[in-house]
């Protein structure tokens, strides 16, 4: 891959976006390389949770304007591919059964909000600032950020970021939900790599399951289907070989040895 670096150890896949120069901004190669990347590693059995960050001074800045820029004469071709790409990732990323870290420092901006906001875990540095910037250069946003921002932080706020591209720093961005956890930046790996390790040695399954149910709890009609929904998805789990080795290492007082395993 030339715009994207994977490794792959201990049940974890490191991915970076390497376009430093560009502060990791989005082309539509690095597009389709990041979204053929997740297909595969949603299959690879070998993998239980992926990290994302991005080399050099960011996270990521949106989308590439130089890019757009030389295709303006057909942008709207341009525009379908490259941000219909993207989306698929959005889509991936929420809808795959594997936990997603994402590590953030420096400009979170544009696309790069809404992939942000897409993982479930999101590490950032003290120098995270996030900013819309969207109608700053006369459009309006994508990547789902419009419909990730108002259940994170609230209509009000989301509205402010959207319109006037408030910039969010990480202190507040910890207040509000957008992030997790805020650490030095040299910090960052190792405090993304620590929350993996404690993730890769969970029930594979049941983790899948748990992410699945509060992302589908956004969209549930009552309480009432989705009590029935994590009723079924209970059972489901408990006819895995995972629920039979975590009764015994609970009653054997030990620690469990999670295997995925389909086998009851």
């Amino acid at each position: 891959m030339k715009n994207i670096t994977l490794e792959k150890g201990n049940h974890i896949a490191n991915i970076r976006f390497n376009r430093p120069d560009v502060l990791n901004a989005l082309s539509l190669d690095m597009a389709i390389e990041l979204r053929d990347l997740m297909v595969n590693l949603e299959d690879d059995s070998s993998v239980r949770c992926i990290i994302m960050g991005g080399e050099g001074r960011a996270f990521m800045a949106g989308g590439d304007l130089g890019y757009f820029y030389k295709n303006i004469e057909n942008i709207e071709e341009t525009l379908d591919q490259v941000i219909g790409t993207y989306h698929q990732i959005i889509i991936s990323i929420t809808n795959m059964r594997k936990p997603v870290i994402n590590m953030v420092h420096g400009a979170i901006a544009g696309g790069g909000i809404g992939l942000a906001l897409s993982g479930d875990y999101v590490v950032a540095a003290e120098n995270s600032v996030f900013n819309m910037a969207y109608t700053a250069i006369g459009t309006s946003p994508d990547g789902g950020s419009t419909y990730l921002l108002p259940r994170l932080v609230g209509r009000r706020v989301a509205m402010e970021m959207a319109l006037l591209n408030r910039e969010i720093n990480a202190a507040e961005a910890l207040r509000l939900g957008l992030v997790n956890v805020v650490v030095k930046e040299e910090d960052c790996v190792a405090t993304a790599n620590k929350v993996a390790e404690k993730l890769v040695l969970g029930p594979p399954h049941a983790i899948g399951e748990a992410k699945s149910l509060i992302n589908q709890s956004l969209e549930s009609d009552s309480l009432d289907s989705h009590l029935n929904l994590e009723k079924k998805k209970f059972i489901g789990c408990a006819g895995m070989a995972d629920f039979r080795e975590g009764l015994e290492a609970f009653l054997e007082k030990r620690k469990p040895n999670f295997t995925g395993s389909e086998k009851k």
